[in-house]
């Protein structure tokens, strides 16, 4: 948030050190050189009957000036100090402690002045973001709190010069800040790099307020001189909205003469009032350090109770943003660790389980498994055999097919399109001993071997899909019941997977052996669905003997393409019919007509075949429906038992052994590795990105809430 502050910057050298001193009232470090190291935050309150003085040191920031908010911390560092002489030692300390942030701040509390100026370790920062924090109780004082920032260098390293300069810039642009910058009337306006900061960030001068130091060090001969910064504090140079205050500050002989802040403040008002042009300004409110301070107090608060509105509102939209982001984090574990493990582990299971069941709200590896599935038996239906009955196959259509199944089918291209021709090879390469006339069981057989050896690979490739879902379910219920604790996560996982490989080398070797089991025997027990299939292919192939020209390819029609699917839930069947029944001819109407009335009833079109004589290819035409309607009988066999195989060896069996291997191997992980119930909580610990961003959160909320009760009382 953007609170209101009072910032003091200035060039080196030029009276900022003693302009802290006038206004607080005590003895900051001074040396040659740079001696400011780090900001320091003073707030003097009136509102006591005896002075004190107590310090501490905030880290906001870590040792590369990044943001620190979840390892923010604020430590008191040394006593109450109730002597003013000892406020310099112990803000050397502070500071000193503030730039060797790996060392513990209680080393530094008795080193001497010497000491801490020679203390310089490789790893001392030059300068800091965090901050030396002082409160001043202060009878005497007038309430103001305002922040002393690094003196601005230039005969320094480019990284150093650049390191303070941002520093001083991090805090001058915010809108709330009032900006003191102290101007040495020894040097030009121009020259004052720190006048130079405030315009880049205040160009119209609207929270830019000029301190001018060392009017002493202008001689009266310095006649010029003297009247430029006359016309600056006159208003009539250098605009800016609150105008310049002028301040004599003690030079180091009368400061050692340890005089007190009023004898200070009546030798600066007499100064003023016996040295021209000084003596001549009307307005005596902008010369001397109490009409200053007492201006300055004045207008931070009138500033902060015109932002206070805005402060509360903003206040509570970021605590309200806090919370909620609080709330979007896990909940804190507040059961014993054991018992958090086991349920997690209990739940893993059973969701596991309902899944496979289908009974789990979830039914995406039942539907993802059925979808694959069906590729599966779309990919082994196009294996049908390619049969088409005449002496030259390839100038004719493919053979209508029979069961409504077979049409979600995509037709492999390793099928080889066979005519009676190909066939009568294969029944005279496989004729040994037969008898005349017998045909060869071998040709069958090598047929039907030419299809299931073309089922492997769809069977590879259904199991591989099918163990991809398994693992994708897996990873989510993992996710989903351990996330949040990633070692246990990680240890589950470990603890589950011998099983998973187990189970997918049985479900593989169980569909190995259900495809085995259609390579031998040749075994058809449902012989009525058998005969019916074979004598339908039988007529149809000597129907398409007798009419081949119905079958004919016209030389126009392009070539047919499978359609492909764009994903597996475009595959789901849908059973629509290629052709209607056969329509009989006129001639084959009258033949039923006379067989009917010669009592001859129920002969389809199909049966007229058998009325005419042999075919020279008969013999082909019987095995060719022989094999096509072995094909029909044991691809439905196949794509029903490798599903129900692959379901009962991998996902049924994996959901019964799952709760009680994981458990075991849990427990015999735990004794293997210590105390079981330092084991739990190691398990169970938060993730440490969830952790910190916790910590991070509840410090914010801290901070918001003290700054509610902060702007609520302010405004009361």
């Amino acid at each position: 948030m953007d609170l209101p502050s009072v910032v003091v910057i200035g060039c080196q050298s030029a009276g900022k050190s003693s302009l802290v001193e006038a206004v607080s009232g005590v003895t900051v470090p001074r040396d040659s050189g740079t001696c400011t190291r780090c900001p320091m935050e003073c707030t003097m309150s009136s509102n006591a009957t005896t002075w004190s003085c107590t310090i501490k040191i905030r880290f906001d920031y870590d040792s590369f000036g990044q943001s620190a908010v979840q390892h923010q911390k604020e430590i008191s560092f040394g006593p109450t100090i109730t002597n003013k002489d000892d406020v310099e030692i112990w803000l050397r300390r502070a500071q000193t402690a503030i730039l060797n942030p790996d060392i513990s701040p209680e080393t530094f509390h008795r080193k001497s002045i010497q000491e801490l100026k020679d203390f310089t370790l490789p790893n001392t920062l030059k300068f800091s973001k965090n901050i030396v924090s002082v409160f001043l109780e202060d009878p005497n004082a007038i309430d103001l709190s305002f922040v002393d920032l690094p003196g601005l260098i230039q005969n320094e390293d480019e990284e150093v010069v650049n390191l303070v300069r941002q520093l001083t810039e991090s805090y001058i642009k915010r809108p709330n800040t009032i900006i003191l910058t102290t101007i040495p009337m020894s040097d030009d306006m121009e020259n004052q790099l720190s006048v130079t900061l405030a315009k880049h960030v205040d160009p119209q001068g609207e929270r830019t307020i000029g301190i001018l130091t060392k009017p002493d060090m202008l001689s009266e001969g310095s006649v010029n001189a003297r009247q430029s910064w006359l016309d600056v504090i006159e208003g009539r140079k250098h605009k800016l909205n609150h105008g310049y205050y002028c301040v004599r500050l003690p030079d180091d002989a009368q400061r050692a003469q340890r005089l007190s802040r009023s004898a200070f403040q009546r030798i600066a008002a007499d100064y003023f009032d016996t040295t021209a042009p000084w003596s001549g300004v009307a307005d005596r409110g902008r010369f001397g350090i109490p009409a200053f301070v007492t201006d300055i107090s004045v207008l931070l608060v009138n500033h902060i109770k015109k932002v206070i509105p805005e402060l509360r509102r903003n206040a509570e939209q970021l605590l309200a943003s806090c919370l909620e982001e609080i709330d979007g984090l896990p909940k804190a574990l507040d059961v014993d660790p054991q018992i958090e493990v086991l349920a997690r582990v209990n739940a893993f299971c059973n969701a596991f389980q309902g899944v496979v069941s289908g009974s789990h709200s979830d039914k995406d590896l039942a539907q993802k498994n059925r979808a694959c599935y069906t590729i599966f038996a779309r990919k082994i239906r196009g294996t049908s055999p390619d049969f088409r009955p005449f002496d030259t196959p390839r100038q004719y259509r493919q053979m209508e097919l029979l069961d409504p199944e077979e049409l979600d089918q995509d037709r492999d291209s390793r099928v080889k399109i066979m005519g009676v021709y190909d066939v009568r090879k294969t029944i005279t390469e496989s004729i040994a001993w037969e008898l005349p006339g017998n045909i060869p069981y071998e040709a069958k057989t090598r047929l039907i071997g030419q299809f299931t050896a073309l089922w492997s690979t769809p069977a590879e490739k259904c199991l591989a899909s099918i163990n991809d879902v398994l693992d994708q379910l897996i990873q989510q219920l993992l996710d989903k019941h351990f996330g949040r604790f990633r070692f246990l996560q990680d240890l589950i996982s470990d603890l589950i997977r011998p099983d998973i490989k187990e189970l997918k080398d049985s479900a593989q070797s169980a569909v190995k052996g259900t495809l085995a089991l259609e390579i031998s025997p040749i075994l058809a027990q449902n012989r009525r669905d058998y005969d019916d299939l074979r004598d339908k292919w039988l007529n149809r192939y000597r129907r398409a003997r007798r009419n081949p020209g119905d079958r004919l390819i016209p030389a126009q029609s392009p070539p047919q393409t499978p359609t492909g699917y764009d994903s597996v839930f475009d595959s789901l069947p849908t059973f629509t019919r290629l052709e209607a029944p056969a329509v009989p001819s006129s001639q084959e109407s009258n033949a039923l007509n006379y067989l009917a009335q010669a009592g001859y009833r129920g002969i389809t079109v199909e049966d007229l075949v058998r009325l005419t004589p042999r075919d020279n290819f008969e013999d082909e035409l019987i095995v060719m429906a022989d094999v096509r309607a072995y094909f029909t009988i044991a691809c439905k066999r196949f794509v029903d038992h490798a599903p129900l195989k692959i379901h009962q060896s991998l996902h049924l069996a994996l959901a019964e052994r799952l709760s009680v291997n994981l458990l075991g191997r849990l427990i015999g992980d735990t004794n293997a590795t210590g105390d079981f119930a330092d084991r739990m909580k190691e398990l169970v610990r938060e993730d440490p990105g969830i952790e910190a961003k916790r910590v991070r959160l509840e410090a914010t909320r801290v901070r918001l809430q003290e700054m509610k009760k902060k702007l609520a009382s302010f405004a009361e």
